[in-house]
């Protein structure tokens, strides 16, 4: 059987005025990445192999985001906000191009799932002329019911035009639906602007298709799917439950969390078999995590790979570019960012890892720092296989420390090191014997002056 081809029509044309920010609604993020952007995956997913974004408030802005996420989408500029089918029409030239169904989607409903889409396609493949996506709830006031008769949807009502009797249906419209690509423009086309507010409603198709003899079905979904966002509270909501589902689908696929509620990740972290995830950790963007690793708590990574067995934290920071090789350690207070370090090599305490290349087995003791920002340019340290580098060392790059060298603790290492070699980078100790005693009676003497010029002042104060 030939595979149905699919438009999905992305409508993100609103201004998005609650949400109060210079930044255009469907380009705020839900786990970093745009609310339109989830969309457009959700339908490539569901077996769209072409998209068209209808974009109006901040056009250019929307269109260059969204272009990286989703190549080879069209965009179409609704130039005037005439209502729903208006702005569906504006992608007139692509729903002429011809394809087997239509997909009309919001560009803030991050939380639609493709197998929901999937769901509504096959309403078509079962020859429904349009599916409507709806969803059940207790609290149906508000919101457009679906009236159905013998299975299929015979009208949309808005809440405030509803009989009794239909205003007790619990059946709610979602505002998705999928179109028979052969009938699209025809509907589309017919739907009128007689109402209080002139504009062109998609819902209105329904009635329409109903006029023509064809079918029209309700497909049903988890409310989440259609949750559209208006404001800041209703983007947290959103947040709240992409990252519910995560955290269970990590669980299920073998990612052991000791408080799950208390980790967040982004939309494309990629975590191994066997790996377990202290409480507190956040994951920014592009953070890919092998098998067996352990992250401790209240740890931040982004931008970072970590391959079996390694440990990270607590309280560790991985920036991008951070690339730990097999069975690496990078410990408490620890910050590395483009740097590799290599297989069991371990950054324990209290350090700075940046551009640098840590060479396998290597030892970086706590404090020590890559010092690689000169206020213009950022050059890089190489540190070999097994060297060791002493407690509160700073590393002056570009520099490079042998395979096997030793570097004291405490030092200043400004020129290169050969392999085997040991260190000193600290000036000569000093040492005064029988003067501690009169320093400190010094500074005795310096604190008491000033606790009695205080308290000189405060007398004078209070007369």
């Amino acid at each position: 059987m030939r595979e149905r081809s699919c438009l999905s029509i992305i409508l993100a044309a609103g201004e998005g005025t609650r949400m109060k920010s210079d930044l255009p609604k469907v380009l705020h993020p839900v786990a970093g990445l745009p609310l339109a952007a989830h969309v457009l995956g959700a339908a490539r997913a569901a077996g769209s192999g072409a998209l068209a974004l209808v974009v109006g408030h901040g056009a250019e802005t929307v269109s260059e985001t969204l272009k990286t996420h989703a190549a080879g989408c069209r965009t179409f500029v609704q130039a005037e906000r005439l209502g729903t089918a208006h702005a569906v029409l504006a992608a007139r030239d692509a729903i002429a191009d011809g394809f087997d169904d239509i997909l009309v989607m919001f560009g803030d409903t991050p939380l639609i799932e493709a197998e929901a889409l999937a769901e509504a396609r096959q309403g078509l493949a079962d020859g429904a002329a349009v599916v409507v996506m709806g969803f059940r709830t207790d609290k149906p006031a508000g919101y457009g019911r679906l009236v159905e008769q013998g299975g299929e949807l015979v009208a949309i009502r808005e809440d405030r035009d509803c009989s009794a009797a239909e205003r007790a249906i619990t059946f709610c419209n979602g505002g998705l639906m999928a179109i028979d690509g052969a009938r699209a423009l025809a509907l589309l086309e017919a739907v009128g602007n007689d109402n209080a507010k002139g504009e062109y409603y998609l819902t209105d198709i329904v009635e329409i298709a109903r006029a023509q003899g064809l079918r029209v079905v309700a497909a049903e979904v988890a409310f989440e799917n259609v949750l559209g966002i208006n404001n800041r509270a209703e983007l947290a909501e959103a947040e709240a439950i992409w990252q519910t589902r995560r955290r269970r689908r990590m669980l299920l696929d073998g990612v052991s969390m000791t408080a799950p509620e208390t980790v967040f990740f982004a939309h494309d972290t990629a975590i191994g078999r066997d790996t377990a995830i202290e409480p507190h950790v956040v994951f920014g963007p592009g953070v890919q995590i092998g098998d067996r690793v352990r992250v401790r708590g209240f740890s931040h990574i982004e931008g970072a790979t970590i391959a079996d067995g390694a440990e990270v934290g607590p309280f560790a920071r991985l920036r991008p570019g951070a690339d730990l090789a097999e069975g690496a350690k990078v410990g408490n207070f620890c910050e590395v960012k483009a740097a590799e370090i290599g297989p069991g090599a371990k950054v324990n305490h209290l350090t700075y890892i940046g551009d640098a290349t840590i060479g396998a087995r290597a030892n970086i003791g706590a404090g020590t720092i890559t010092c690689n920002y000169n206020g213009f340019t950022k050059d890089r340290t190489e540190i070999g296989a097994e060297a060791f580098i002493g407690s509160n060392s700073s590393l002056v790059a570009p520099v490079s420390i042998g395979a096997g060298a030793y570097v004291a603790s405490g030092s200043v290492i400004v020129a290169d090191v050969p392999d085997d070699a040991l260190a000193f980078g600290r000036a000569p100790q000093t040492v005064k014997e029988g003067r501690a005693s009169k320093l400190k009676a010094r500074y005795q003497a310096e604190k008491d002056r000033r606790a009695a010029e205080k308290a000189a002042r405060n007398q004078a104060a209070t007369g």
